[in-house]
Formats: structure tokens, sequence, C-alpha cells
């Protein structure tokens, strides 16, 4: 590879800022006026080759680069130990940004210019056997470039580091127009104080930029004189820049001058058609990405804004709870979505947080998320408990896609929701769930668990789908997370792995639930914002909705919280007659409640014990089975209680089942594996429960008694 590159006079380089070192093959070496071989140099080392201009532009290009994703291209002026520039070098780059050693890594490309004299006729000349194939190849990068560049700072920075063949500017201005008013858009090789007397300026000024935006003729000043004589009134404007040559060209789109592109040079050109030819082409394409870039970037402050507007405000607080929320919208292209969040205040007191994702990142899917966001407020206003709100809504968005879109073909959306109506002075919560993923628990120790729900299938799929409803209660000091996938999978990580990150920043969280927020969104991505737009933005795949519910409690405790590290953690789960798949869930949740259980061989057990005993209620009793596991106690010696409710009336009992039976054996697995067990009757059915004492504490040995 690089005996390819030498052969075409091409080095390679590689800067690292963490480490400070750049590091040259021997061609990259002889270009910067080195040995030709290859090198390791110290950034002070590498800085006293570069002009201290070009070196300063290339930290700020780099960083631009990294946080738009374009490649970074700049040209360097090599100096020799007397200050002297010895030729002029092309970088062209990818450089990437590593945030766990926030340190920028360049490896690139370096190519000296064939231009030693800049405008001059030797210098012209220099290249005259070259000028065509020259040219050819400047515009072909000038418009990948162009063409890559997706904002209006973009394109400006792109159109300042453009190196034009025998000749280059040092100063490039973008005109504007607004009403009959000339404003400056961009500009390169000036101050911002330089650019005053020119913006706001009447296009009826006899001014060159002016007059190319109302005639849409360009205009070459090949020397001061031409430009004094043309142009007397504002010739004192540019005369203190000492500037030699002016070309003023129309930037013109969709046959309309949207303004005007000056670039200004500091020897005489004399404008030969070759050259006038180069300039129009690049005007032409600058026009071209300026349109481009602004077309794209109304269309993003219009979207957002309507995103913005379609999101509620969480309102006041409610007494006994506390909720946080966050939306982000996804990077690139429309900053809109599908995804949202709301709180609704219902008529029986409580209120209900729902958090959704409508299919699709476009106008569409943001428009439909409006109108299904307020047909889930109606029909929650109307008092439906969250199954019926749920079921409606399908229904709802159903009749909204089921038809063909604006092209004649099928556009069928769904969409993920899910539904909690909490009360505040119990802190019961009532759900129902449509495709979307499970809620998550943090207890007040820091334990934090997914809490499997029963679900339907997404919204708009099936006009007559059901949505079971599952109930528990949520404890002072615990906090509830909803969220959409984007908060999950964002980063190249599935739902498991971007759940296990999640995770680790809820278990090692201290603050309130604001702080909360920000952190779990800050872990995916970075600094947060309600409205994230940007280069950060720009690096998600997926749209972001987050809602937090806090319950607070007594004394000292975790977000949001005051409540003193608790002796219980307690979980409930409920297995309906017709949902035998969900003991399966039941077995992973009580091995998320037992995460830091020292004897893996008691979590085994009690995994298998619950198992055996909610399979026993759906096969000998027509009830539900309701599974309350409870935690008690802190350190080693930790007691686990587990009890399984129902409705039944017959009490279980010991069998001796043969040596071929399928049943008969989950009291006598009781009796081996717990340290305690019995069968208490309630009011109406009965309880089985079963007592295991973690290693290490006085509980431990306890013996195996019926209570």
């Amino acid at each position: 590879m690089e005996e390819v590159l030498a052969s075409l006079a091409t080095g390679l380089w590689h800067w690292d800022t963490d480490t400070g070192l750049v590091t040259v093959d021997a061609e990259a070496a002889r270009l910067l006026g080195l040995p030709a071989e290859p090198a390791t140099l110290t950034e002070a080392q590498t800085r006293a080759r570069f002009h201290p201009v070009d070196w300063n532009e290339i930290t700020g290009v780099v960083r631009l680069a990294v946080a738009e994703g374009t490649l970074a291209e700049v040209r360097i002026r090599i100096m020799d130990g007397d200050g002297n520039i010895v030729r002029i070098v092309r970088s062209r780059s990818k450089p990437s940004f590593d945030p766990e050693r926030h340190a920028y890594e360049l490896i690139g490309t370096l190519q000296e210019v064939t231009d030693p004299a800049p405008g001059t006729a030797a210098g012209r000349s220099a290249v005259t056997g070259d000028w065509r194939r020259s040219r050819e190849a400047f515009l072909l990068d000038a418009g990948r470039a162009l063409a890559e560049a997706r904002s209006t700072a973009e394109v400006l920075r792109v159109a300042g580091a453009l190196s034009m063949p025998g000749f280059s500017p040092d100063g490039l201005v973008v005109f504007g127009v607004e009403g009959d008013r000339l404003t400056v858009t961009g500009q390169h090789g000036h101050t911002p104080a330089d650019m005053g007397p020119f913006s706001n300026m009447p296009l009826a000024t006899d001014y060159p930029a002016a007059e190319v935006v109302r005639t849409g003729r360009a205009v070459y000043l090949s020397s001061p004189e031409a430009y004094r004589d043309r142009y007397p009134a504002t010739w004192p404007l540019a005369r203190h820049f000492g500037r030699r040559s002016w070309a003023f060209l129309p930037l013109t789109a969709g046959g309309r001058t949207m303004g005007a592109w000056m670039a200004a040079f500091t020897y005489p050109v004399a404008f030969t058609p070759d050259e006038r030819a180069v300039l129009t082409t690049v005007a032409r394409m600058l026009a071209q990405a300026l349109s481009r870039a602004g077309a794209a970037e109304s269309a993003r402050e219009l979207t957002e804004g309507l995103q913005r507007s379609m999101l509620p405000s969480l309102g006041p607080e409610i007494p006994g709870m506390r909720v946080a929320a966050r939306y982000i919208p996804t990077g690139g292209g429309l900053q809109v979505g599908g995804d949202w969040y709301d709180m609704i205040p219902l008529p029986s007191g409580r209120f209900a947080l729902v958090i959704g994702d409508v299919q699709g990142h476009d106008v569409r899917a943001a428009g439909l998320m409006g109108q299904l966001r307020i047909a889930l407020r109606a029909y929650a206003s109307e008092g439906h408990r969250p199954d019926a709100v749920l079921s409606r809504a399908s229904r709802f968005l159903h009749g909204l896609t089921d038809g063909p879109g604006e092209d004649g073909l099928a556009d069928l959306r769904f969409a993920t929701c899910l539904y909690v109506e909490a009360d505040p002075p119990t802190g019961r919560l009532e759900m129902a769930r449509a495709g979307h993923p499970d809620p998550v628990i943090r207890m007040t120790d820091g334990t934090v668990m997914t809490r499997p729900t029963a679900g339907g299938l997404p919204l708009g799929l099936d006009p007559d789908a059901d949505y079971p409803r599952t109930r528990f209660t949520l404890e002072p000091g615990e906090t509830l997370m909803l969220c959409t996938d984007g908060l999950i999978e964002t980063g190249g990580h599935d739902m498991e792995s971007g759940w296990r990150r999640l995770r680790a920043i809820l278990e090692d969280h201290e603050g309130d639930l604001e702080s909360l927020a920000d952190a779990l969104v800050q872990g995916v991505h970075g600094p947060s914002s309600h409205h994230t737009t940007g280069p950060l933005a720009d690096r998600r795949e997926d749209d972001i909705a987050l809602l937090l519910l806090g319950r607070p409690g007594e004394g000292r405790g975790r977000g949001g919280t005051v409540a003193v590290r608790p002796v219980v953690r307690r979980t409930l789960l409920s297995v309906a007659q017709d949902e035998p798949e969900r003991i399966a869930e039941a077995r992973q949740h009580l091995r998320g409640l037992l995460h830091d259980w020292t004897s893996a061989e008691q979590v085994d057990s009690a995994v298998l014990l619950v198992s055996e005993m909610v399979t026993n209620v759906l096969v000998h009793t027509d009830a539900d089975a309701v599974l309350l596991a409870e935690v008690m106690g802190e350190g080693p010696g930790r007691r686990l209680r587990v009890e399984v409710f129902d409705t039944g009336d017959d009490l279980p009992h010991k069998r001796r089942p043969g040596e071929l039976a399928s049943s008969g054996r989950g009291l006598m697995l009781i009796e081996l594996l717990a340290d305690g067990w019995g069968v208490d009757p309630r009011g109406e059915g009965k309880s089985i429960w079963f007592e295991l004492y973690e290693p290490g504490g006085s509980g431990a040995g306890a013996s195996r008694d019926v209570a």
C-alpha cells in the first residue's frame, strides 16, 4: 500500500491527540522537509513544520469533521527552519473521536499541491499541461464534498477550504438576500467585524455583489484600478483588505438568484476562460448545496417545532409521587419521529402515564403520533380501564392506516405503547402493554429489575386485539422507568446489552428523578436536552422517550426518595390460567430479585420451587396464581419468603408418587429444599409458602418444619 501511494507522491500520516505523537511514512516525511524515512514526531515537532495558521485550522477542521461525520480536508503550508514556505500540501483524512480516552485520532494522506506560484504566469504555465486533468479532479472533489455537506455551516466550511488548481482565493464571502437587502451568509479569510459594512446592504447599492444579485451576471475585477473605476462608491470599503483581484458570481438554483459568491485574491488574476469556467462551476455547485442545506434546515426546524408542540408538559406535581420525562429526536434527516410520552389526569383522581413509539421517523409518523396521543387522552378521560383504552386506540390507529398512502401503496403503520394507571395514595399501578418493552423497577436498595407485564400486539395491527392488565404496587422509595427502545438499543446495542448498560446507570446513580433522567440520556448519548439537535443528535439511530415515576418514602434514600435502606425487597406477580407461558417470566423475575444472593444453589432451588408451586395452581385449580416474593434483612443471612396464592378451597397434601408418575412431587420438593414451608388457609382460598435462609446469618440452618 505504501509503495503504491509513494509512486503517486502521496504520504501517510497518523496523529493521536492522546499520545501527542504524529507518525509519518517516508513520503510524508519528505513532504514535511525531513529525511525520506519513517519517523515519529511530537506535536510540537510537527507544528514547527506547519504554518501556524494552518495548524490551528487543522485542529478546528478535525473537530468539526468528527462532529459532522465528514472528511477533513485542508491545505498546509510547509515551512523551513528560516520561516520560508517550501511547499504546499493537501491533507485528506476521516478523523475519529474516542470518548473513553477523550482523544481524536487522524489517519490521512499528504500530497503536494502543484501550484508553485499561485496566480502568476509562471505558476499557471507550470500546470498548463495538467490544467484540464487538475481542473476535472478538483471539480470532482469539490462536487463530492459539497454534495455531502448537510448544513449551511458545513457548506461554507467546504467552500472555504477549496483549493482551486493554479489559483486560490484567500478571501471568500457568501451573500444572501432578505427582501431588498444583501446579507452576509458566511465568510472565510475575514473577521466578523470586517463584514459589518456589507451586512444589510440595500440591493440598489453600487456594489459588485448587489449588482450580481440584481442582474444574475458575474462580475470579474482583475485589478484594484478596475474595481475603483467601476464601483467608486464602494471601493473605499474594499480597499483596506489589500486584495488585487475579485470575482463575484451569482448563486442560482431553480432559475432563481439566491445570492452571490465572492472570491478575492491577494495577487492579480486575469480570469481566463478556463479560470472563469472553474469559478462558474463551483458557484453552481455551491448554490445547489446551499439550497439543499437550507431546505433541510427549514424542514428540520418546522418538524422539530411540530414535534415539540405535540409533546405535553408534565403539569403540576402529584402529591405522593414524582415524575420526570425526556424526549430526544433522532439524528440525521428530519428531527422528528413517532416516539411520545404523556401524563393524563383521570376522572377517578388517579393519573395515567403513557409512552409509545409509532413506526417511522418522518412527518407521517409524527402526525400519527399526535392523533394517537389525542385519542388515548380522550379514551382515558372517559374513565376506561387500561385494557379498554389500548383496545380502542388500536382500532383507531388501524382505521387511520388501513388504506393506501399518497403513492397508492399500502401504508400500514403500527405503534407500541405502555399505559400505566397510578393511584398516588397507595402506589398501586395497573397497566396494559401493546408490544412495548417491559417497565423497569429500581427498588430502594438499588436492585434493578425488569417487571414482566402481560401484553398484546402493537396498536394498529389487529383492531380486535386484547390487552390483559397487570397490577402491582410501587413501594415507597421505588422508581418505575418506562422508555422506548431507542434508549436501549442506540449505539449498536441489542435489547440485552443495552439493558445491561442502563441497569448499571440505574444501580449506580445517586440523586433525584431529574438528575437520574439526565444520567440515563447522557449514558447513552452525551449531554441531554429535551430537544437536542446538532452533532449529538446526528449520532442517534432512533428517537428516545423516557418516563420516570418515583414514590417517596421515609429517611435516607435514592431517586428522589428519602427512604432508609429497606429491610424488605418485595415483588408481586400474577399468572392467569390462560397464561402458562408467564411461569418462565416468574422464574426470570425471581432470579432478578435474588441477583446478589450469595448461594447460587439456593437460587436454583427457589426458582424450581416457584415453578412447581405456580404450575400446581394452574393444573389442579381453576384459579389464577399470585406470586409474592420478599427478601428480608441486610447483608449475609437474609431470608427469602415466597408465597403463592389462589382461590381454590382444596388444601395440598403430600403424596407418594410411583417411579413413573408425572406429578405429585411438589410438596416433597418443598420439604426437601426449603428451610421452612407451610400452607395457610385464607378467607377465599389459600397460600402455600416456603422460606430460604442465606448462608452466613443466624437464620441459616433452621429446621424444615411445616407451619
